[in-house]
């Protein structure tokens, strides 16, 4: 009987190198995938912040080309402040509220839209790239005096 013990439990040796091996090989890549999903999540709060903060500033201005130029640069701070490095970007403020008269509701709508090189979701050197875009409205004072 001691000696079929001894040869059971030579039989295991091993086993839980193995297993542990075969799990780790599953497990790794699993866990890449689940924070390359949780950075896109940041980066796309982050494009969503870019497009709120370009329509905020837009409506605050008081004509259609300050507000471009105003909602564009709250857009790309925005990126810059948070360090996302967009391989192509581009940042559209729809102005043609600003020709309502007053008294009408209007709002300025910027839309920003940013292409992510997948290395810095995953794997660097990794090629290819994720185009993430968010759009946001603001509303415009009905009663402030707006140019054309």
């Amino acid at each position: 009987m001691a000696m079929l013990r001894r040869l059971h439990w030579r039989d295991d040796r091993g086993t839980y190198t193995l297993e542990t091996v075969i799990c780790v090989t599953f497990l790794l890549p699993f866990l890449g995938l689940l924070a390359a999903y949780g950075l896109a999540g940041v980066f796309d709060n982050s494009v969503d912040n870019a497009a709120n903060s370009a329509a905020r500033a837009a409506s605050q201005a008081a004509d259609a080309d300050t507000a471009q130029a105003r909602g564009r640069a709250a857009a790309n701070a925005a990126l810059r402040q948070d360090d996302r490095n967009c391989t192509s970007q581009t940042v559209r403020i729809d102005t043609s509220s600003f020709n309502a008269p007053l008294g009408q509701a209007a709002s300025v709508t910027a839309t920003v839209t940013c292409a992510i090189p997948l290395s810095q979701l995953t794997v660097p050197g990794l090629p290819g790239s994720k185009t993430l875009t968010s759009t946001a409205t603001s509303a415009l004072d009905q009663y402030a005096d707006r140019a054309e």
